[in-house]
């Protein structure tokens, strides 16, 4: 008898193939059958006028900590994601030396806007090598599957010391030191390695990640070693730096992929106000992929925006002296203090501190801020800014942000973008997405906690580009194939991505019509009462990881079926 039957679905496959009805059966964690399927199955699910699609995959989350203090990882697996991929962006806990654990905690904080307290009462630290952090995580319960990336910057400072801190050049005796820990990791399963060399990515005090301005010989000894250890992707961000031409990091990127054989992934948003800036990046990635390069650029599906309120870590106060000794205090506390008539003067006319964390000095970029909305509005006409609501009222936008963010008990959030939005319209995105030379990525699921809640792209992806658009779209087969086969392939793990028999009984079935990503919320569920912005979804009739159903009508069984993937396939 099967396990597990899905029956009368619409199965959207994960290739660009056309939507067809059938059945799909499930055996020992895998797909046995697809098509008419006349016996009975242990268990059966029901899916007529639902869509059956692959699990979605996502190759760029943080969930290095919460992977081992949480069994659910949210909100990723609410939307539809059964594969998370984390040690992205170069930040991570292994190796570690005894006595440098603070050090990671400091670059993660500042980096992925992770608390400090969060992780130092969530992570036992029962490892030092990459290869035991990896075991660590096996050993875990947990709802989906965790792969992992080998991460440059705790690599640096385990071989290095405070040398490797301080961004000082590495040593050839320290080279030979990273290659032999990069074999190794590779051999305990890394799916490849990440670095980071963006200029913005600094720790909780502001200064520089270890791996900024590290040199090419250092970067061309890691990619030897994955290409000794049989290959895998790079990935991490560009620089940044304002005045260097992109190409130059593009060309360094080429470099290292002829190098390691393999990929590059890094990260690309389209910035105002050149509206087709991603198209010349992606000329010159096109030329170089023609040469034999193999560079993807990841992408993003809709706006990338920063959430703010006073109850979240930025907001237009959130570098006011006044506002900084009440910033620990719960929303609770903090609205009668908000609401006195003579505090809030008294910070309209503050001005910010300069702590040396570039998000936190956006939050007053009022042309770029609007209200979120319920539901939430990732589109906002350019006139409903915040600068341009209180040009037309002819009050201060700096008042007017105050106010709002009062309403709803000081859970009112205001969204700031600061990518992939041109002239109030996303119309480029599609093209983006269906660039030979892109892949979905950046939703940062795991981190910016108190900031970012891009973890539910995939539902947003569906519902908004496949369904409501009025404009530019994309078709639904396409759109599934961008979060499902397209990333599986891309770093490898082509037991998954597609439904087809003999393959990963990884299944997401979906009331089309009803999917939607609900509205951001405050949630109080992480280590030493720590909060973190997170967002539901609803129209996840089931979802499946290796043949086990982790969540039913949008609500999580209890199962844990997930488990760690070691290595490529």
């Amino acid at each position: 008898m099967l396990d597990l039957i899905i029956r009368g679905g619409t199965i959207v496959d994960g290739t660009l193939a056309e939507p067809r009805e059938a059945d799909i059966g499930i055996s020992g964690g895998k797909i046995a059958q697809v098509g008419r399927i006349t016996e009975k199955g242990a268990d059966e699910i029901d899916a007529r006028g639902k869509i059956v699609t692959p699990g979605f995959l996502d190759i760029h989350t943080h969930y290095d900590g919460q992977a081992l203090w949480a069994e659910e990882m949210a909100p990723s697996s609410a939307h539809g994601v059964t594969t998370a991929v984390i040690g992205n962006c170069g930040v991570g806990f292994a190796p570690c030396r005894r006595g440098d654990e603070e050090l990671l905690i400091a670059v993660m904080e500042g980096v992925e806007d992770i608390p400090g307290a969060v992780m130092a009462a969530g992570l036992n630290w029962d490892w030092e090598t990459f290869p035991q952090y990896l075991d660590a995580l096996a050993r875990r319960r947990r709802d989906i599957d965790i792969g992992a990336y080998f991460p440059h910057m705790p690599l640096r400072v385990y071989v290095m010391g405070e040398r490797g801190a301080n961004r000082e050049p590495a040593t050839e005796a320290d080279l030979h030191q990273m290659y032999q820990i990069t074999r190794e990791a590779f051999g305990a399963g890394a799916l490849g390695l990440a670095s980071s060399m963006l200029f913005s990515h600094r720790t909780r005090d502001g200064d520089y990640v270890p791996t900024f301005g590290c040199s090419e010989d250092e970067l061309q000894t890691l990619a030897r070693a994955v290409r000794d250890s049989g290959g895998g992707v790079w990935q991490g961000p560009l620089s940044g730096v304002a005045g260097r031409d992109v190409n130059e990091d593009l060309a360094v990127l080429d470099r290292i992929v002829r190098t390691t054989g393999g990929s590059v992934m890094y990260s690309l948003g389209q910035q105002a106000p050149d509206a087709d800036g991603w198209r010349k990046q992606m000329a010159e990635v096109a030329r170089l992929n023609a040469l034999g390069s193999n560079i993807k650029a990841q992408v993003y599906p809709r706006m990338h925006a920063v959430l703010m309120s006073f109850d979240l870590s930025v907001h237009p106060f959130c570098l006011c002296p006044s506002y900084r000794e009440i910033a620990h205090l719960p929303i609770e506390a903090k609205l009668p203090i908000l609401r006195d008539p003579a505090f809030r003067a008294k910070l309209l006319t503050e001005e910010p501190i300069d702590i040396g964390l570039p998000f936190y000095a956006m939050g007053r970029r009022f042309a770029q801020v609007f209200p979120l909305g319920d539901p939430p509005n990732y589109e906002p006409a350019a006139e409903t800014s915040l600068a341009a609501v209180a040009g037309r009222q002819g009050i201060d936008p700096l008042a007017l942000a105050y106010d709002m963010m009062l309403e709803q008990d000081g859970q009112a959030m205001l969204i700031l973008q600061f990518a992939n939005y041109v002239s109030g319209s996303l119309d480029f995105i599609p093209d983006m997405l269906r660039d030979p030379n892109t892949i979905i990525g950046l939703a940062d699921a795991g981190a910016h906690y108190g900031m970012i809640c891009d973890g539910a792209y995939t539902s947003y992806l569906l519902s908004e580009w496949t369904r409501d658009r009025k404009g530019a779209r994309l078709g639904l087969a396409e759109a599934v194939h961008m979060i499902t086969q397209a990333p599986a392939q891309a770093i490898g793990l082509t037991d998954r991505g597609l439904i087809a028999p003999g393959l990963k009984a990884d299944l997401n079935v979906i009331d089309y019509d009803k999917l939607d990503a609900l509205p951001p919320h405050v949630a109080h569920d992480l280590p030493a009462s720590g909060k973190r912005v997170t967002q539901a979804a609803r129209g996840y009739a089931a979802t499946i990881v290796s043949g086990t159903i982790i969540r039913r009508d949008d609500i999580a069984t209890g199962a844990r079926p997930g488990e760690l993937v070691r290595g490529r396939r």
